[in-house]
């Protein structure tokens, strides 16, 4: 375990054998673990108390897991949301994404790799320096974790957030989908970078609210650069403000 604070881990598994398995491997490292077996239960519990790590199974067979994770979203904006999948969730990884989750890990999963994945999202947590960024019309703050646009707020998942810190403190410079991945999960990602498409449509329909100046552009078969010059074209054709296509 990464700190000598307690850790608050909140597991949402309706499996209970699964369920169980986690929460012992979880304790042996160090980590408080509270379970929800249902989709209410696991509302009720992640939005009055708060926790730094949410583990959501996303085939809860009494609700719709998607629907607790737009709760839980919304009561704890800064818990890091990881999704249990199986490994045809294909859709419904990419739609728990757009819905505020920050990973997913794919059923069947070993414990270490579990516990890789929740230490990589503390580390994320902590290691952000407390200062502001500032670039054109677009204010972050890191200590705060509030971003405005021509004072006006922008309220981002925590994903989002970290994507356009990392488009700000590289502006004017391309940063491609293999760095996104590795900044957002960790630094041996070998997985798929589509889902950062995802990510990058709904963080440039929020920062242009469908008024205001283009300032995340694709770069085509590279990735993504942050520039603020309303005035200028883009320099080369091979800038595009549009969003990528459907995957």
């Amino acid at each position: 375990m990464l700190s000598s604070s307690p850790t608050r881990i909140l597991i949402v598994e309706d499996d209970p054998i699964l369920a169980r398995t986690i929460s012992n491997g979880l304790r042996e490292q160090g980590y408080e673990v509270e379970l929800a077996v249902s989709g209410p239960q696991a509302v009720n519990r992640g939005v009055e108390q708060a926790h730094n790590i949410v583990l959501l199974d996303l085939t809860l067979s009494d609700e719709s897991a998607l629907g607790v994770l737009r709760c839980l979203r919304e009561g704890n904006e800064n818990a890091n949301i990881i999704m249990l999948t199986p490994i045809d969730f294909r859709q419904e990884r990419i739609a728990g994404l757009e819905a505020g989750a920050d990973d997913f890990i794919v059923k069947p999963f070993s414990m270490s790799e579990l516990v890789a994945r929740v230490e990589a999202a503390l580390v994320r947590a902590r290691s952000r320096p407390k200062s502001i960024l500032e670039i054109g019309q677009i204010s972050m703050d890191l200590t705060t974790r509030k971003v405005t646009r021509s004072g006006r707020p922008v309220q981002l998942t925590p994903t989002e957030f970290r994507i356009l810190e990392i488009l700000m403190r590289n502006q004017g410079k391309v940063v491609t989908r293999k760095m996104l991945c590795e900044f957002l999960w960790n630094p041996e990602w070998e997985g798929v970078t589509n889902v950062i498409e995802v990510h990058i449509n709904r963080l440039r329909g929020k920062i242009n609210n469908g008024r205001e100046p283009q300032m995340i552009f694709t770069v085509r078969g590279s990735g993504y650069t942050l520039r603020w010059d309303p005035d200028a074209a883009p320099p080369r054709q091979d800038y595009f403000a549009s969003a990528e296509p459907h995957i």
